[in-house]
């Protein structure tokens, strides 16, 4: 092959090097920036394209996925003079490629002092301890304003996180001298509260153990009372058998005396037995009336009979 050969083929070998360089393949959330001798020519999303050579060229190469800027702790000063380093997080993503290409000169750093700003002018008008309680409130504020100053260089800001709050070491120290008091008092008055329940408890049990002891006190009494008017039942009514009885025993012997038809004798005699069992030891004087004094000659005599009635029948 002679010298027009070769240059054939070095021609032929770069005319396909361009032409693969000018075909160009988009893969998925990129986008391409193409310019058009210096200008903006198009856009390029997920495909395959193809430029014109030494014409165009791929000015940027934009990624639309949602992206993440951990911004280093800045510091700001409190409405109440405290200087303080907070350290931010921002969830952003590009939706405009070419204002994000075209609207501002580097624009992560310009979202980083951007949020810096922001974050100085927030905190300015909160104290120290709404600015420790008020994370929730200082990200609601940073995404609303970096949204909207974002909004002309084709980025959407979603969402914004405060990290840490870094406060000096002598306020640290101050707050955590603090959190130790809060505890101890809450301690105290944990086991305040709990001795006021164990003593409410004690004196509860004392008072129900004071009505129990009363009311079986109670119980006791009624049932002695019952017992003993049981027992006085029983008694007056053993009395009263036993008055039955006797006076049954005399209307016996009354019974048996007037079908036995005595004679006088036998009468005095008993009434002389009636007077033997009045006297009885209880007194040392009995006064004896006159009828019945007659009575005690006719008694010896009954008494005289009656022992000499068994000699009389021991003779015969």
């Amino acid at each position: 092959m002679g010298p027009l050969g070769w240059l054939l083929v070095i021609l032929g070998i770069v005319v396909l090097l361009i032409i693969a360089s000018c075909i160009k393949i988009v893969p998925q959330a990129w986008a391409f920036i193409i310019e058009r001798f210096g200008g903006y020519q198009d856009t390029w999303t997920v495909g395959l394209h193809f430029k014109l050579p030494f014409i165009d060229k791929v000015a940027r190469k934009v990624d639309l996925k949602e992206q993440l800027e951990d911004f280093p702790p800045q510091p700001v000063i409190t409405k109440d003079n405290v200087t303080m380093r907070i350290d931010t997080v921002v969830f952003f993503q590009i939706t405009d490629p070419k204002l994000y290409t075209y609207g501002v000169e580097r624009p992560i750093m310009a979202l980083e002092n951007l949020s810096a700003t922001n974050l100085r002018n927030i905190i300015g008008e909160l104290e120290l301890d709404e600015t420790l309680t008020s994370r929730e409130v200082i990200n609601a504020k940073m995404r609303e304003n970096l949204d909207i100053a974002t909004d002309p260089w084709g980025i959407k800001v979603n969402r914004v996180e405060v990290k840490n709050i870094i406060p000096p070491a002598a306020i640290q120290e101050a707050m955590e001298k603090q959190m130790k008091a809060e505890r101890e008092k809450r301690e105290a008055i944990i086991r305040a509260e709990g001795e006021k329940k164990s003593a409410i408890l004690v004196a509860e049990g004392k008072k129900a153990s004071a009505i129990l002891e009363a009311e079986a006190e109670k119980e006791s009494q009624i049932l002695r009372a019952e017992a003993k008017k049981e027992t006085e039942i029983r008694e007056a009514e053993g009395r009263a058998q036993a008055i039955r009885a006797i006076q049954t025993a005399k209307a016996e012997s009354f019974r048996l005396l007037n079908e036995s038809a005595p004679n006088d004798a036998v009468l005095k005699l008993r009434s002389l037995e009636a007077f033997e069992k009045a006297s009885d030891g209880r007194s040392t004087k009995i006064i004896i009336p006159s009828q019945i004094q007659g009575i005690a000659g006719l008694a010896e005599g009954v008494i005289e009979t009656v022992k000499n009635e068994p000699k009389a029948g021991n003779n015969q």
